[in-house]
């Protein structure tokens, strides 16, 4: 049974990818400070092949006591989004580089075989072609500070020794949607349902600008999928975590959620800039690794409808379901 440590376990992904690892037969562990609290992780405390810490990435022993005798890291504590992060950018710089170079180099003294870490299709910022699409080997433009952190960290492992124990994998996601134990309700699909499945009106601003979306079950699965891949097809990798034909405008996005509510009420508002403006090519990671999408948009805008018409959550505008 291999033993995966996942930093950030108790997050919106990281619960998910929790319990993925465990119905495979992995030993479990997780990292988390609670910054959002344990609820989504809380039933798993009595399960035996789940161990908890609570610590912070950047506190030596807690890192020292987590990677013991762990054989693969999935790495997704951080402060996420461009919000959060721009509300304190030397926190943000601790925990998202500072904190992850310590997690990383730990691991690698202890051992550690694979080192996998969440990364972002942000990290491209803008497209210089409009119509075209961005791939691995685009030129990276991060315009925030949380893609900025993204990218410093992929190259820093991608510029470490070949013969490291500890082989990288970055895993630029797309922007994730649907429901998790730990729900959002800051992401675009999930937001945009949300206020339209609540009978109010939507207000979007530059409806003509791309975006990959994926579900955020799918982005578990990819870091499930480079654990169980040779090392030969991962090690010091970077692949875009998605599918080709999940890029969708703001606008496409709202007349997939009207299909389900043919009578929300949208309001477009002209923008003609937008620092990010982005397609991404997903086909090395679905050629080279086998990886295949299970959900699409519409799969998730609809679950999230349920969940708010049905009263599965009683008040999602608590700030607890925002990460700013």
């Amino acid at each position: 049974m291999k033993k995966v440590l996942v930093s950030g376990g108790a997050g919106y992904i990281g619960s998910v990818l929790v319990r993925l690892l465990l119905e495979k037969g992995y030993h479990v562990r997780v990292i988390d400070n609670l910054s959002f609290g344990g609820e989504p992780i809380i039933d798993l405390l009595t399960h035996s092949n789940f161990s908890f810490i609570k610590g912070d990435i950047r506190d030596i022993d807690a890192v020292k006591e987590a990677v013991k005798d762990i054989d693969y890291v999935a790495h997704l504590a951080a402060i996420v989004g461009d919000p959060a992060c721009a509300i304190d950018p030397e926190l943000t710089r601790s925990i998202n580089l500072d904190g992850s170079k310590l997690l990383y180099e730990t691991a690698n003294k202890e051992g550690v075989r694979k080192f996998v870490f969440a990364s972002t299709c942000s990290n491209y910022g803008k497209m210089k072609d409009p119509d075209s699409f961005v791939n691995e080997e685009s030129e990276l433009s991060p315009i925030s500070l949380y893609a900025e952190t993204k990218v410093a960290f992929e190259n820093f492992l991608l510029n470490k020794d070949k013969s490291n124990i500890c082989k990288p994998t970055c895993l630029r996601f797309s922007t994730v949607y649907g429901l998790s134990l730990r729900p959002r309700f800051d992401l675009t699909v999930n937001e945009f349902t949300k206020e339209l499945a609540l009978n109010r009106e939507l207000v979007i601003f530059g409806e003509q600008f791309w975006r990959p979306y994926c579900h955020v079950n799918d982005l578990a699965a990819s870091v499930e999928l480079v654990f169980s891949s040779d090392d030969k097809k991962t090690a010091f990798e970077v692949f875009n975590v998605g599918d080709t034909n999940e890029n969708y405008q703001k606008k496409m996005i709202v007349d997939e959620i009207k299909k389900c509510l043919p009578d929300a009420i949208v309001k477009y508002v002209s923008k003609t800039e937008d620092p990010r403006d982005y397609r991404v090519n997903f086909n090395k990671i679905e050629k080279q690794l086998g990886f295949k999408i299970t959900r699409q948009v519409p799969d998730g805008v609809k679950e999230i409808i349920q969940a708010v018409k049905d009263g599965f959550i009683v008040n999602p505008d608590d700030q607890k379901y925002r990460n700013s």
